[in-house]
């Protein structure tokens, strides 16, 4: 079996979106391109409203991936539970896939005996260890969020410190919605290490509308292009080898 990569987007906001496409819509423009949508709604003591909750839910299902509702203080272990949850549930359907490819079209990992089940999910938990992992991270900066910020900010640098102790390597990016000028803006490109958001974070200013569809459909495209960059650069190696320089 390939190790792969496992591409995820996490969604962390606090409420309903209220500009732009549907994002629930985009979630699954995202899943056809091979990466889950996982949403964390942040609550503080009023929870979010009946609209809020549907569109976290709807946006993760439709992107394949976990959503999770919860208080600020409880932030940080659910970062990295939502991550660590939607890349076994991936790895589960990976393993599947190849299941039914060799022993049929109708089985499912249900169906096998428990000790089998348990010899397979020892495998996703090693997979889940060495498999390479990009997160593209959407954070909500309207006026709500504001007070959230900091709870964020080391939500992420633990979510880092967890990844990182794998054998798998991780890239990291971050966008910002709405953003300065813009619905979107790319407050990080793709890195491994997420420590500058201590120096990057304080600065930032929270305020205005929740452009969730956008942000969505702008990370799918920025995944789409690192792909084709990738692509390009492999057949331009590939040419090198060939011609023996």
């Amino acid at each position: 079996m390939k190790k792969g990569t496992i591409k995820q987007m996490l969604v962390i906001t606090d409420g309903g979106s209220n500009s732009g496409q549907d994002p629930v819509a985009m979630a699954a423009l995202a899943r056809e391109q091979g990466i889950t949508v996982n949403v964390i709604g942040v609550m503080e003591e009023n929870l979010i409203d009946e609209q809020g909750m549907k569109e976290i839910e709807g946006i993760a299902a439709s992107g394949g991936g976990v959503s999770q509702l919860v208080y600020t203080q409880q932030l940080a272990q659910t970062v990295q539970m939502v991550t660590r949850q939607a890349m076994t549930q991936t790895l589960q359907g990976v393993v599947n896939q190849e299941l039914q490819q060799i022993l049929g079209s109708k089985l499912q990992m249900e169906d096998l005996p428990p000790e089998k089940r348990g010899e397979i999910m020892e495998v996703v938990d090693e997979l889940g260890e060495t498999v390479d992992l990009e997160i593209l991270i959407l954070v909500d900066m309207s006026a709500s969020m504001k007070n959230k910020l900091p709870t964020v900010k080391e939500s992420l640098l633990d979510l880092a410190m967890s990844l990182n102790a794998r054998m798998g390597s991780n890239l990291f990016s971050i966008f910002l919605f709405p953003g300065k000028k813009k619905d979107v803006e790319k407050l990080m490109d793709w890195s491994p290490r997420l420590e500058s958001l201590s120096s990057i974070f304080p600065k930032l200013t929270a305020g205005g509308i929740t452009p969730t569809g956008p942000a969505i459909q702008e990370a799918t495209h920025y995944f789409e292009r690192r792909r084709s960059l990738r692509s390009m650069l492999t057949h331009h190696e590939q040419n090198i080898e060939e011609s023996g320089v």
